[in-house]
């Protein structure tokens, strides 16, 4: 009985990191918040990917790369499921050092929407601590818009933005 005690922690946490991450909500329309930067949240880092049939070409990738986008394709069958892949990918790791209802916005321009922002967002309650929170703009809003031109990254807090990240060319 003692030894299942003492695995019961072991079994929750295993559990807990196997459950999926909900997909981000699509906005019709980024709305203007204020802004008031609080050093008690932050991004740490970001990490940007392309996947294309283009970049698939290009021959002598190191093997990081080869392995980053060979796991990209995992269980991929056919052609159709493997064009469905094909696009943008953001990860953004960010942390909280108070506690609070956090939403992780991605709003990016699209190169056939000219101006026009597109928005995702994630919600994490009561956040505090260090978070992942990845975005991906690939399939059917791909192909039909194309490449992210540019793109801005914001943790909101309370109907403020309190962090941010962005792309060299956000306006």
């Amino acid at each position: 009985m003692r030894k299942l005690l003492f695995l019961l922690p072991l079994l929750i946490v295993l559990v807990s990191c196997a459950s999926r991450e909900v997909p981000a909500t699509k906005l019709q329309t980024a709305n203007v918040l204020p802004l008031a930067i609080d050093d008690a949240f932050q991004f740490r880092k970001q990490k940007l990917e392309f996947y294309s049939p283009e970049v698939e070409t290009i021959r002598n990738l190191s093997e990081t790369v080869a392995f980053e986008r060979q796991r990209r394709l995992w269980g991929t069958v056919t052609e159709a499921d493997r064009e469905r892949l094909h696009g943008n990918y953001f990860s953004f790791f960010w942390r909280a050092s108070t506690e609070a209802d956090v939403t992780v916005r991605l709003e990016y321009r699209q190169a056939a929407l000219g101006n026009y922002v597109m928005a995702q967002e994630r919600y994490y309650p009561s956040a505090r601590g260090s978070f992942q929170s990845d975005f991906k703009i690939i399939g059917d809003d791909y192909l039909e818009f194309g490449r992210v031109t540019s793109w801005r990254a914001v943790l909101i807090v309370d109907g403020r933005i309190v962090a941010l990240s962005q792309s060299f060319i956000w306006r």
